[in-house]
């Protein structure tokens, strides 16, 4: 079994419903193990300052799904939830589930980037990572997590929510 962690993230309605909803549908699939989660932040959007802040948590995932079923799994959970299609990058959204890590691959495919191609610039996956696995090296960069988040040259606005997400 690989082990991955996946970000999820909300900025309409009910928030922490929607993170909790998008593990339960992941969970019931039947295709992954959640075996731990970050506590929730409320984050500044990134990309687009004119969004409604973020609430972001970051979970760990164990699979025998590959990196794409892993990333098609992704997107279902996504369209199931209402997610539409977008036409523009930096939107809002009910529910975004991205691919951090998935063990220690790294995968540079037009549709598919593993380590996610943004998470060394991004605090607010960074940020709930750290409390999972702080010493971990990122594949390209050769630098732990702590390392990365120090390295930051923008730390977004990144405040405690309070709660985990039910697993």
């Amino acid at each position: 079994m690989a082990v991955a962690y996946l970000c999820l993230g909300s900025n309409i309605g009910d928030k922490v419903g929607y993170l909790q909803q998008a593990v339960k549908l992941l969970t019931e699939s039947g295709l992954v193990t959640v075996v731990r989660t970050s506590a929730l932040y409320e984050t500044e959007p990134w990309g687009n300052k004119d969004l409604d802040w973020f609430v972001n948590g970051v979970i760990e995932v164990k699979t025998k799904l590959s990196p794409r079923e892993l990333l098609q799994l992704c997107k279902s959970t996504e369209m199931k939830m209402g997610r539409q299609p977008q036409t523009e990058k930096y939107q809002a959204r009910i529910i975004d589930i991205d691919i951090l890590f998935y063990g220690d691959l790294t995968i540079d495919e037009p549709d598919l980037k593993i380590p996610h191609e943004h998470l060394h610039e991004r605090a607010f996956a960074i940020v709930p990572l750290l409390e999972l696995i702080p010493d971990y090296e990122h594949p390209k960069y050769k630098k732990s997590l702590l390392q990365l988040h120090e390295d930051l040259e923008t730390l977004d606005d990144v405040f405690l929510y309070g709660t985990r997400v039910d697993i």
